[in-house]
């Protein structure tokens, strides 16, 4: 068994989407990034690849790619699920928890949840998401930005 950690973060601005565990979410602001800025994915990401010790979604996906730009980060989870079967590694579970003021995240987490499993090719009792505030502290308590982190426990099917 393998486990792996993995954080994310990205600015909140006006005229992006809002983009969490590959659903759209309706608020005033998006995550400003290359992609599609979504952190709850990314922080999965590399928690599953550095589970597998196969680097970071940096090595895998450079922020200086054109092939990159505002791609979905489901995608991008896509491919790493190959890379994970590629290299003998299965999904045991993953907990992630997204750190936001605003919006509410409560009404989204299943949909989340189940765009993640897709992607993974996993049942959905393998996947947690759950989200928090920071009671108005920090640059995610004042609605700058939206973080995310998440663990994982791999398999070692070899």
């Amino acid at each position: 068994m393998r486990i792996g950690t993995g954080y994310d973060v990205h600015r909140l601005v006006k005229d992006r989407d809002l983009i969490l565990g590959g659903v759209k979410i309706d608020h005033e602001y998006g995550l400003l990034g290359h992609s599609d800025a979504d952190v709850l994915v990314h922080a999965i990401m590399d928690a599953l690849l550095g589970a597998a010790a196969l680097g970071d979604i940096g090595k895998h996906f450079s922020d200086t790619e054109e092939a990159y730009r505002g791609i979905s980060s489901i995608a991008l989870l896509e491919h790493v699920a190959g890379l994970l079967k590629e290299n003998g590694y299965s999904v045991v579970n993953i907990d992630s928890v997204i750190i936001a003021q605003s919006p509410k995240m409560a009404p989204h987490i299943e949909n989340m949840r189940e765009n993640i499993a897709r992607a993974l090719s996993i049942e959905l009792s393998q996947i947690s998401i759950k989200a928090t505030t920071e009671e108005g502290l920090g640059f995610t308590g004042a609605g700058e930005g939206i973080s995310s982190h998440a663990v994982c426990i791999l398999n070692n099917d070899d």
